[in-house]
């Protein structure tokens, strides 16, 4: 599917090579298809006031089922980062092929235990005492929850916070993912554990199993330079290619390395006369079907697939519906096809670029202004429906990534068909925000 043009994201593509009548025509149709979604939308969220947000629950559980496809099998554990709502959460997890969650601090961890929540795996290190001693004082968050470590340095933290409390503390390796090439002097993937080759994953699950305040059971490795880049950067032919190969040695690498990994801190674990590891995660939405295809792994992790922010537009493999989005109203006509809706200033985290703002979704033919992009009380928005649109009307803006877009709203509305069926609280509407 094609995304650029005036029908990006309604699901009309462009054949390579079309005349210039079929360009017209296809472009007609993208943008008759964004006009009846504009619609539905319209129709569906006519007595709510924009600013707000909404979860296309159609769009959502299609999401669902594509993410379990590609998962061929193994369980999908949910990054709560990605949703940051616990019903829409819930709903997930009560889903066929989706097991367990993913937290993003220990105090969010210990919140969703504490909510009932079961098997929930914290992705970073915590440096959080005052977590880990309750942690340590709470015997069921104990039994549900696996606390990460990537270092022996960390270890001794836990172990100080944790003082002589009860619980004994279960323990999941970060073990670094990325690629080194030319013998290491290149090093490609986000900067995270320290800990990288077999040998040292030894030695670490080593340092773990000497310790009896905790207990080993799995092992993380998180390959961001596949799962989380695009191979397909709108107008960059060059470095499409480049991240093409580049993923396709790393992937080839990592799944070499990461058995040897596993293996190395099984032989530890046997050593030791303690039990084998209860989980091998790995991947995210970007990799899970390579990923989910190597033996050592026995789950992959997923969440911001299933809100499909435009991050994933610039990925080949896969086109998630866009299920997150979030109204504006216009408030200004400072020009002939132009139009200013209020707030919209929702950047996504990461490097300082254009692919970080959110973008204009419904009605299709806008975009941003390049010299005022996103602004946080005001949003400007090119194009000639501009011109079709009048004060107060709604513009429909999609959030780079997934669950960040949460932090700016209180609840989220959720569509079904045509109709707005309910209304659910974000974590900031419990009152709750982890970072």
């Amino acid at each position: 599917m094609d995304r650029s043009g005036v029908g990006a994201g309604v699901g009309v593509s462009i054949a390579a090579g079309a005349s210039t009548r079929e360009l017209e025509t296809a472009g007609a149709d993208a943008t008759s298809a964004g006009t009846g979604a504009y619609e539905r939308l319209e129709r569906a969220t006519a007595e709510l006031q924009a600013p707000f947000a909404l979860i296309d629950l159609d769009a959502l559980n299609a999401n669902a089922l594509d993410l379990v496809r590609r998962a061929s099998g193994k369980p999908i554990r949910l990054a709560s980062k990605s949703l940051r709502c616990r019903p829409l959460q819930d709903r997930v997890l009560a889903r066929e092929g989706f097991r367990g969650t993913l937290a993003f601090t220990l105090p969010e961890a210990l919140w969703l235990v504490s909510q009932g929540g079961e098997d929930v795996v914290v992705a970073y290190p915590s440096a959080d005492r005052a977590a880990l001693r309750a942690l340590a004082e709470d015997e069921r968050a104990a039994q549900q929850i696996a606390i990460m470590l990537d270092s022996p340095e960390q270890l001794e933290l836990i172990e100080r916070a944790a003082g002589t409390a009860g619980a004994r503390l279960r323990v999941c390796l970060d073990v670094d993912a990325g690629w080194r090439a030319l013998g290491g002097r290149v090093r490609i993937g986000v900067k995270r554990s320290p800990t990288h080759t077999p040998a040292e994953a030894a030695a670490l699950a080593s340092a773990v199993l000497a310790c009896d305040r905790v207990s080993l059971v799995g092992v993380m490795m998180y390959e961001a330079q596949i799962a989380g880049l695009g191979d397909r950067p709108p107008g960059r032919p060059l470095r499409a290619r480049a991240i093409g190969l580049l993923q396709t040695l790393s992937t080839r690498e990592l799944a070499s390395r990461r058995g040897a990994v596993v293996q190395a801190v099984a032989q530890e674990l046997q050593r030791a006369g303690e039990p084998p590891l209860r989980f091998v995660n790995g991947g995210g939405t970007g990799s899970l079907s390579s990923t989910a295809a190597e033996d050592a792994v026995s789950e992959v992790t997923a969440g911001s697939g299933l809100y499909g922010p435009t991050l994933f537009d610039a990925y080949s493999a896969f086109k998630p519906c866009a299920a997150a989005l979030f109204a504006l109203p216009i408030v200004r006509r400072p020009a002939p096809g132009v139009v200013t809706a209020l707030g919209g200033g929702y950047l996504a985290s990461g490097p300082a670029d254009m692919a970080r703002l959110p973008q204009p979704y419904l009605p299709p033919g806008l975009v941003l202004d390049r010299q005022e992009g996103a602004g946080e009380v005001q949003t400007p928005l090119i194009g000639q429906v501009a011109d079709r649109l009048s004060i107060g009307d709604r513009v429909y803006m999609r959030h780079a990534k997934a669950g960040e877009l949460c932090e700016h709203f209180q609840s989220l509305y959720l569509l079904e068909g045509e109709r707005v069926v309910d209304q659910v609280p974000t974590y900031r509407g419990e009152g709750r925000s982890f970072l």
